[in-house]
């Protein structure tokens, strides 16, 4: 149950996040709906995404858990 409740709220503050995003980069680009903004957007969000995934890889290895990533060269 706290899984479903905790999965359930990360999406509502995700959509909450695309949301403002989307709308910064729109003023950024002076209300311009085109397909450069929707570039600059969806490069914007994967560079969030891999960055987060990163931390949170990092942050499981220094706990003692199992990251879901896992770097080669670190051996």
């Amino acid at each position: 149950m706290i899984t479903l409740s905790s999965a359930a709220l990360g999406l509502v503050a995700a959509l909450a996040w695309n949301d403002a995003i989307r709308d910064t980069i729109k003023v950024l680009l002076k209300g311009d709906d085109s397909l450069a903004s929707k570039y600059t957007y969806a490069v914007f969000a994967t560079v969030i995404a891999v960055v987060v995934v990163v931390v949170l890889a990092r942050v499981a290895a220094k706990i003692g858990g199992e990251a879901a990533i896992s770097r080669e060269a670190d051996g």
